[in-house]
């Protein structure tokens, strides 16, 4: 995981020293800065730097992965990997919802609102599945 942060966190630099590059170059050659290319790529700043952040705070609370030790074996890696919900239709569900979301876009307004509502009864669903009936804990 130490190399995943690193790699994020030089992404990040790599990626203000490309917005700094692109609002030279527009300003040099357009005389503006162009806004729609500056924020998309000053976003990917954020986005980098943030999920570097996550990864290293949770680097520094779990410790080093045995994917960090270079001398280490295969072995050292086995085990459980997570808990992942048994014979769930939620996913299905909150999937359909977000393509009649993506769908409205191209529709109409209207659709959106259809879409979300579906969406939010399909999240609570997902994430209630294990609170009520057979898989309740």
């Amino acid at each position: 995981m130490k190399t995943n942060v690193n790699l994020l966190w030089v992404l990040t630099a790599f990626f203000v020293v490309a917005t700094a590059g692109y609002v030279a170059w527009s300003w040099l050659y357009f005389g503006l800065v162009e806004p729609i290319g500056t924020a998309v790529i000053g976003f990917l700043i954020f986005l980098t730097s943030f999920i570097a952040f996550y990864l290293q705070s949770g680097l520094k609370n779990a410790g080093p992965l045995p994917e960090d030790n270079l001398d280490g074996e295969i072995e050292e890696g086995a085990g459980e990997v997570g808990f992942f919900a048994p014979w769930s239709w939620w996913p299905i569900y909150v999937s359909a919802a977000a393509a009649v979301v993506f769908v409205s876009l191209a529709v109409d307004w209207w659709l959106f609102f259809i879409g979300i509502g579906l969406s939010i009864i399909g999240i609570i669903g997902w994430v209630y599945e294990h609170s009520r009936g057979r898989f309740a804990h």
